[in-house]
């Protein structure tokens, strides 16, 4: 079972985790929490001008290889650096991008993660890959990271 996992600095990104949680229902927790201990959907947001938070950026080097797929919050009038800390972990990871949020998200943007939720537990126990919103990114080509199957 996947774990959310979530950084939030305004609390938009905490609220959208917890809308999640509750309807399906998945555990929960802030990174400043006990580690995951299960492969988990990470959430966070972007700071300044297209940046990774420094409390996300350092979870992620400890915590790394339970990271499935990760969702962005941002804001539109930031342009091309709109929500981009998704951008930047996907590369950096080698994980899907999930979906990318105008400041809290929208009901459409909660129900397109709730799919791919459901898709990754549903493909979870075949090993298959599943979709992400960025249809060019692909899964990672690794079978096991950290000892969590994919």
């Amino acid at each position: 079972m996947l774990h959310l996992v979530y950084d939030s600095l305004t609390g938009n990104v905490r609220r959208f985790a917890e809308s999640l949680a509750r309807e399906l229902p998945l555990p929960l927790c802030s990174i400043q929490g006990n580690p995951p201990t299960a492969p988990y959907l990470l959430l966070t947001y972007t700071f300044g001008t297209g940046e990774v938070p420094k409390s996300t950026d350092r979870f992620l080097k400890a915590h790394a290889a339970g990271l499935r797929g990760v969702v962005a919050s941002g804001s539109y009038h930031w342009g091309h650096n709109f929500a981009r800390a998704a951008d930047l972990i996907a590369a950096e990871y080698g994980v899907p991008i999930v979906a990318k949020l105008n400041k809290g998200g929208t009901a459409a943007d909660r129900q397109e993660v709730l799919r791919w939720l459901q898709a990754a537990a549903l493909t979870a126990r075949t090993g298959e890959p599943h979709g992400t919103l960025d249809r060019t990114q692909q899964q990672s080509p690794r079978r096991e990271r950290g000892g969590y199957p994919l």
